[in-house]
């Protein structure tokens, strides 16, 4: 059948091949009821692109029945390209040949799965471009889904175009929200007049063709199938139509009545050819012959229409008579139907297909079925495809007989579930596990997991009371098992997480003897000194902290550990050590391709940069988060470093950047959704409109102050002291600056650190500064001679907190301009407006000059342009990563990007640095 009436649709297609032949990728999804001619659309396409000679189509579908098996549309629509596996990088070729079956083995991180997709398209599009095509897109299993999703997000600089086509209301809807959409129409009566008259091959009335628009909605398969319920003269307008026209929501029903005048041989077969997944006619006609069907019977299925052979496949004319073959059919018929397939699936490489038919096969709790589900979870889980995998595991357990067992799956299930990003399945998977459970090791381990997950994406108070109760009940069972619930519940207390318990997280075990393991002695410690962070004592939590990273030297390397150890060492203040720890875990993720991981480090080391005042490596780290979390559809956990970008566009002046962020962060904010991120969001946000209003807006220095005073965790309140307290001065909040600075110096005394210490210092010259102007000139040079010790401290390559510093010389020039020292005001005035244009921080540098002028001395703009390399955050990336001595290919990996796409910015990096050669670039100093 031609397609007919979709000229617009045509056009949206034919521009989006055009786009991947001029090198440039996109997506399409078409999206409309069942039988609107989606599926023809799709075919005239890949058909035109083969004809044309000058593409590499590659096409794929998703089958009802096919859902829990993981990658298994990704594997059909990449078994072209398979053999250029050894053109990508060997992780990720090893991880597709293992989902594919081709290696046994651990697939490892779905994402590197997700990005060996990505390089295998991007590969053939080095060939000559590709057109993917992927037709019932609602029905592909998750892993498939996920891992094209990923690659529609990605391929904006490869020559690979993806023509999707999804139905609208589907029971399992495709998620469409980020991609180009085309919603399919009815026809129109041109289109509905062509398509009745290829049918019949006769005269259409076009009062006839009106009402029958009318009344199919216009929907082209049922103006394809109403030919076969009327006779041609009431199609050419001279006898009557029937009273009642079989309209779209009963096309199943023109394909059931039509399944009805075959044999019972050929319905048995057509019920097997719609049971099957495989979609082999080998397979349906073995399971058929177990049901006793007489396969002599294909050729008059075959005739019917229904169904149609390729060589060795059977392939349904539409999905629909799936459906309503499968519907029909009684649940015991299903069921033998079901077994019979299971039965015929013999091959090693359909386990899978055999383990789910079984288990559709019977109602009753089946151990061998419960075995080979359970077989099929694991492996599923070694692909990397833990949503089928939490599907087997669930399964498994409805169909164990025993509470306990139940529960293990139940857990298993959860595991699952959070592995591939569905917090609220996990949620409620491992809630029933709970319920399940007998064994108390693994209660208190379904508990645990029941807190991670609450104290990521829910209620930091409930996730600790949880832990502290689940602690205390395992604590007779296992003393390790306790300990760490109990470490964790007290380290996210002072994230907003304290519940009011009245159990003591740092009793409910003794402390582990001197000669225990050292992961045991490291999580007593971290409990310990969170405990008193928790209470507000610095002092008292430093020395346990301290004593948890001597003894973590003491382990080989433990990943687990490793971001504890970061976020206790921010706690003090320690921003190089926790540097340290949370880059190598970086390093692991970037390693393993494990992106939400990654995600998580980034956010965490931008955090850290902001604190140290290192803008750029800051602004690099949240750009590439910000895309993962949009790659990978975390969006909540992309919400913080948008944040901080936010608040380094006030402080830098991008207005535009600052109004593009507020919307979405005002949401963010609104849900409360970040977990134990949450307080952390919610500060930074008010501290970046905090900065807006005091540089934009001076007669609104109350608001600021407002936004300041908002600021709830210690954390972020130390990293954002001087705006606060010059804030506070400005306000004449004289009391809250005071209190502020105050705290700083018991900061700062607890811990011996110099930079809380200057921050003191600063904080007292303002407050002094208008009464006794000889102590403020004495506490400004105290503040920066700590600033200095604070930078030496760090040793090489350490910045210190260059615009802590800037900010003391600003403050400092300006009390010295207004006491009419001019000549000792522009040397750190100076020095104030060099740093600021460095970290292009423009309202800073503006401040500065304005102050420098009034001392007297001519202030000539800075020209970027002339002196200066300006690199966008992913040029500076790949420039990083190329200095290294990687490829492409292996920055591609590191960045979950395309190598083209690593080309597309190396080669803007040459261009603005001027240099011609990777050599070169690794001699060259990045800002």
């Amino acid at each position: 059948m031609g397609v007919h009436g979709r000229e617009p649709e045509q056009a949206a297609i034919a521009d989006l091949l055009t786009q991947a032949r001029s090198g440039l990728g996109g997506s399409l999804v078409l999206t409309a009821e069942a039988g609107a001619g989606k599926t023809s659309l799709l075919a005239e396409a890949a058909a035109s692109a083969r004809a044309a000679g000058d593409m590499t189509v590659v096409t794929t579908s998703g089958i009802e029945s096919e859902a829990p098996l993981a990658f298994a549309a990704v594997e059909r629509l990449l078994a072209p390209l398979s053999g250029s596996l050894d053109r990508i990088p060997a992780p990720q070729a090893q991880a597709l040949r293992v989902v594919f079956g081709m290696e046994a083995g651990e697939a490892g991180d779905r994402f590197l799965i997700f990005l060996g997709v990505l390089s295998l398209l991007a590969d053939a599009g080095e060939q000559q471009p590709v057109l993917v095509v992927v037709d019932d897109a609602q029905w592909l299993d998750d892993a498939s889904a996920a891992a094209l999703q990923f690659v529609a997000r990605r391929i904006a600089m490869e020559p690979v175009a993806l023509l999707w086509a999804a139905r609208e209301n589907a029971a399992r809807p495709f998620d469409t929200s980020d991609l180009p959409t085309l919603r399919l129409a009815g026809l129109g009566l041109a289109g509905a007049t062509a398509i009745l008259a290829e049918q019949t091959g006769g005269e259409v009335s076009p009062e006839v063709a009106a009402l029958l628009v009318a009344n199919t909605g216009g929907n082209p398969l049922a103006l394809c199938e109403l030919p076969s319920v009327l006779t041609p003269g009431q199609v050419a307008g001279t006898e009557p139509l029937p009273p009642r026209l079989p309209v779209t929501e009963r096309i199943e029903r023109v394909f059931l009545d039509r399944a009805r005048r075959l044999s019972a041989d050929a319905q048995s077969l057509l019920l097997v050819a719609s049971v099957d997944d495989s979609t082999r006619l080998a397979t349906v006609l073995k399971a058929a012959e177990r049901l006793g069907a007489d396969t002599g019977s294909l050729g008059e299925l075959e005739t019917s229409g229904l169904v149609a052979v390729d060589g060795g496949r059977l392939r349904l004319r539409h999905p629909l008579v799936r459906s309503a073959m499968y519907e029909a059919a009684a649940s015991g018929d299903r069921r033998r139907v079901h077994a019979a397939l299971a039965g015929a699936l013999d091959r090693e490489e359909d386990a899978d297909r055999r383990a789910w038919h079984l288990s559709s096969s019977v109602v009753e709790p089946d151990e061998s079925v419960v075995a080979e589900l359970v077989t099929a979870a694991e492996r599923a889980g070694r692909r990397g495809g833990h949503e089928a995998a939490s599907a087997a595991w669930e399964r498994a357990a409805e169909l164990a007989p025993d509470p306990d067992a139940r529960a293990r799956h139940l857990f298993a299930a959860s595991m699952s579930a959070w592995a591939s990003a569905h917090p609220d399945r996990a949620r409620d998977l491992v809630e029933k596990a709970i319920t399940e459970a007998r064994d108390p090791l693994l209660l208190a381990d379904a508990r645990r997991v029941r807190g991670r997950i609450e104290w990521n994406t829910g209620s930091v108070k409930l996730a600790n009371r949880m832990l502290l109760e689940a602690a205390v009940d395992v604590a007779e069972h296992d003393a390790a098992r306790a300990r760490e619930m109990a470490a964790e519940a007290v380290s996210i207390a002072p994230w907003g997480g304290a519940s009011g318990s009245t159990i003591d997280g740092t009793t409910v075990v003794p402390p582990p003897p001197a000669d225990a393991p050292a992961r045991a002695r490291t999580y007593d410690q971290l409990m310990r000194g969170c405990a008193h962070v928790a209470a507000g004592d610095y002092a008292a939590a430093a020395a346990p902290f301290r004593n948890a990273f001597a003894i973590h030297e003491e382990l080989t390397e433990d990943f687990e550990l490793l971001p504890n150890l970061s976020i206790c060492a921010f706690h003090l203040g320690d921003y190089q050590r926790s540097q340290g720890y949370m880059q190598r875990v970086l390093t692991r993720a970037r390693n393993d391709g494990a992106a939400v991981m990654m995600l998580y480090t980034l956010t965490r080391l931008a955090m850290i940069d902001l604190a140290g005042g290192r803008w750029t490596d800051a602004i690099g780290d949240c750009t590439e988060a910000v895309s993962l979390g949009e790659v990978t559809g975390h969006h909540v956990l992309a919400d913080t470093p948008a944040a901080i970008l936010m608040l380094l566009a006030a402080h830098r002046g991008e207005t535009e950047t600052f109004a593009e962020l507020v919307p979405r962060l005002d949401v963010a904010t609104s849900l409360g959704a970040s977990g134990v991120l949450d307080v952390v969001l919610r500060d930074v946000v008010h501290w970046a409109h905090g900065v807006h209003l005091s540089l934009t807006d001076a007669s609104r220095s109350a608001s600021a102050f407002h936004r300041f005073a908002q600021m709830s965790h210690d954390v972020q309140k130390r990293v954002a002291g001087i705006d606060r307290i010059e804030a506070a001065v400005r306000a004449d909040q004289t009391e809250a600056a005071r209190l502020w600075t105050e705290d700083f110096a018991g900061f700062a005394a607890a811990t011996g650190l110099p930079w809380p210490a200057a921050v003191a210092e600063h904080g007292l010259a303002l407050l002094s500064a208008s009464e006794e102007p000889e102590a403020a000139d004495a506490h400004f040079i105290r503040a920066l001679e700590l600033h200095e010790e604070d930078a030496n401290a760090g040793g090489s390559g350490w910045p210190g907190r260059q615009f802590n510093r800037a900010r003391t010389r600003l403050a400092y020039g300006e009390f010295l301009r207004r006491s009419r020292r001019r000549v000792d005001a522009r040397t750190h005035l100076r020095a104030a407006l060099d740093t600021f244009e460095e970290l292009k921080a423009r309202p800073w540098a503006e401040r500065a000059a304005t102050e420098l002028r009034a001392s007297g001395e001519t202030v000539r703009r800075r020209d970027d342009a002339a002196g200066e390399v300006v690199l966008t955050p992913q040029e500076r990336q790949v420039a990083q990563l190329v200095k290294q001595g990687m490829s492409n290919k292996e920055v591609a990996a590191q960045l979950f990007v395309s190598p083209r796409t690593v080309d597309f910015h190396l080669r803007n990096v040459f261009t603005k640095t001027g240099v011609s050669s990777r050599g070169e670039l690794i001699g060259l100093e990045l800002a």
